[in-house]
């Protein structure tokens, strides 16, 4: 792909947006950087472009003039592909692609990519380990948080290139195909931004659609949609279970995880050996095996020990502190109703009860899902957010319903309704956009209050020690 000189239109000035207009600039093309936010609200690396790297910046609207000279037009994940000036790109014969179709032009080595509602940042991190635990040149970027085009030049021919996709990414890629790519499972997510669910799914299935026989698609067989995708592709697949066994694949069976092909069953690892809670998280392990399984499955001892010191990644069920008797997890990457209620399920064996901290910007999805581990487990949930009035209605009556303006008055009331061995467990099921800039921040504000309430209560504790003693 030629970029010298090239009239390029990057839209979208958030991490995959400036990263995409960093390396264009790099590579000799013509880049102006577009976003709707005024160019004062821009990140400070975003406003520096023009002067390091002569990139144009533009806010609020584009004018035609310039979208009639563009040749090539990057398209950040957060911007749908129908906006006008993509449309007017490709009408005019110009190229639309994503971030992650750029990368994919100019990186070296061989590609897991990773896609699903759930599990996406635990699992492509999860593959990251296994593999570089066996020896191999390993890379983990995309939608995980680095994005594609930031790790072109310290790719070679024998990196592992894992990367995290979302559906937003995978609706424009062209000639984008991995050599293992991974489906963990379709669930109703962002139908805020798709019509139909079978849309967001399309998008989802988009990662398989220039796969070749020589290349591997690791499906789950117990979600409805992924499993259905098996009849249509090229590639070898590979299944994997947590409900049944598998005449070949990867499967949970009486508390052990096993590998089947045809008649030779292979013991891989007890499930009480793996850190990560949940049944939802043997998934992303059995996942992760049959993605790295070709590679390095001669260093199965490796791969067992990198299971047994794994803890996951940050804002996905963390356990944060415990305060008087009262644990707190985080759980702020649960942007979606499924996310929350996997982890429900993951802590639904717990002593005690859960108060429940939910609610931001909502998909357009149901909470009703939710009712039956809330009415079974869940003593109380402090709603906060855009969404806490729909959240509210759709679940009143399974138990009590608090509403906080924000995170430190959510923390309070949900400490206040706890009892001693219960658990507060912040699992907003939507995205983090209306009182935070993404679900990392929301993530560590929650953190930051559980530790804030903790030295609260510690020094209301000390003054009331030296008022008896006083």
């Amino acid at each position: 792909m030629e970029l010298y000189k090239k009239k390029t239109l990057v839209l979208g000035a958030g991490k995959s947006g400036v990263a995409a207009a960093k390396f264009l600039a790099s590579r000799g093309a013509i880049v102006a950087l577009h976003d709707k936010k005024p160019i004062a609200e821009w990140t400070e690396e975003a406003r520096s472009l023009k002067e390091r790297f002569g990139v144009g910046l533009i806010d609020g609207q584009i004018p035609s003039w310039l979208l009639d000279q563009i040749d090539l037009l990057v398209i950040s994940p957060g911007v749908p592909t129908n906006t006008i000036p993509a449309r007017y790109v490709d009408r005019k014969g110009g190229e639309v692609i994503g971030e992650i179709e750029l990368a994919y032009r100019f990186l070296k080595g061989k590609i897991v990519a990773i896609t699903g509602t759930n599990g996406k940042t635990t699992t492509t991190t999860l593959i990251g380990e296994l593999l570089k635990n066996a020896g191999k040149k390993v890379q983990v970027a995309g939608n995980i948080g680095l994005p594609l085009t930031e790790v072109i030049e310290t790719s070679t021919e024998d990196t592992w290139n894992v990367i995290e996709v979302s559906s937003f990414q995978l609706e424009t890629i062209k000639l984008f195909r991995p050599n293992v790519a991974v489906a963990l499972n379709v669930t109703p997510n962002h139908l805020d931004r798709y019509d139909f669910f079978s849309d967001y799914a399309a998008a989802k299935h988009r990662i398989f659609m220039n796969q070749t026989p020589q290349d591997i698609a690791v499906l789950n067989a117990d979600n409805e949609v992924t499993a259905s995708w098996a009849q249509g592709l090229r590639a070898k697949v590979i299944f994997f279970s947590v409900k049944k066994e598998l005449e070949e694949g990867f499967f949970l069976k009486d508390g052990k995880l096993f590998f089947r092909n045809g008649e030779v069953e292979k013991f891989l690892i007890s499930r009480d050996e793996i850190l990560l809670r949940g049944l939802h998280n043997v998934e992303n392990v059995l996942a992760s095996l049959a993605a790295v399984w070709n590679i390095c499955q001669d260093s199965l001892e490796s791969m067992r020990e990198t299971l047994r010191t794994f803890k996951g990644v940050e804002h996905r069920l963390e356990l944060v502190d415990t305060i008087q008797g009262v644990r707190f997890y985080n759980d702020s990457k649960a942007t979606s109703v499924d996310a929350t209620l996997k982890a429900l399920e993951a802590l639904s064996d717990e002593a005690g009860k859960i108060v429940l901290i939910m609610g931001g910007r909502g998909k357009n999805a149901p909470y009703t899902p939710l009712a039956p581990l809330i009415e079974k487990k869940v003593r109380a949930l402090v709603l906060i957010g855009e969404d806490a009035e729909r959240i509210k209605t759709e679940l009143k009556g399974l138990c009590e319903i608090f509403h906080a303006d924000s995170m430190k008055e959510a923390v309070k009331l949900a400490f206040q309704n706890a009892h001693e061995g219960d658990l507060v467990l912040l699992s907003p099921a939507c995205a983090s956009f209306d009182m935070f800039n993404s679900f990392e921040e929301r993530g560590k504000v929650f953190k930051q209050e559980v530790l804030n309430l903790k030295q609260e209560l510690a020094f209301s504790d000390r003054q009331q020690t030296q008022r008896q003693n006083g």
